[in-house]
C-alpha cells in the first residue's frame, strides 16, 4: 500500500530556514508527482508546490516562490521540501501527497502531516 510519512517540521525563528522530509513507499515513486500542501490553524488546504518525479519540473504557490525548494531523492524514495525566509504566515501542518497526474490531478495518497510553526 502507499505509505507517505513527513518529518522535520518544528520550531523555527522569522527569517529562519528549514527542510521537510517525506518517505514514501508502495508506489514507483520515479515515476509519479508528488505535492507539498499546508494547513494553517483554523483555514483550508493551501497547495504549496508539485514536482514531476520523471523530470523534476516543478510548480509554486506564489506565497512561497522564491522562498521554498522543492526536490526528490530518488535513490532514497524520498520528497523534500526546503523553506527559507520563513514567516508566520508559513506556520501550518504540512503534508505531502500523490499527485493523480495523468487523469484529474486530485491527490488521494496522504501522508500525516509535520507541524511547522514560525515563532520568535
Amino acid at each position: 500500500e502507499v505509505q507517505l510519512v513527513e518529518s522535520g517540521g518544528g520550531l523555527v525563528q522569522p527569517g529562519g530556514s528549514l527542510r521537510l522530509s517525506c518517505a514514501a513507499s508502495g508506489f514507483a515513486f520515479d515515476d509519479c508527482a508528488m505535492s507539498w500542501v499546508r494547513q494553517a490553524p483554523g483555514k483550508g488546504l493551501e497547495w504549496v508546490s508539485r514536482i514531476y518525479t520523471y523530470d523534476s519540473n516543478t510548480y509554486y504557490a506564489d506565497s512561497v516562490k522564491g522562498r521554498f525548494t522543492i526536490s526528490t531523492d530518488i535513490a532514497k524514495n524520498t520528497l523534500y521540501l526546503d523553506m527559507h525566509s520563513l514567516q508566520s504566515e508559513d506556520t501550518a501542518v504540512y503534508y505531502c501527497a500523490k499527485v493523480e497526474y495523468l487523469s484529474d490531478y486530485s491527490m488521494t495518497s496522504w501522508g500525516q502531516g509535520t507541524q511547522v510553526t514560525v515563532s520568535s
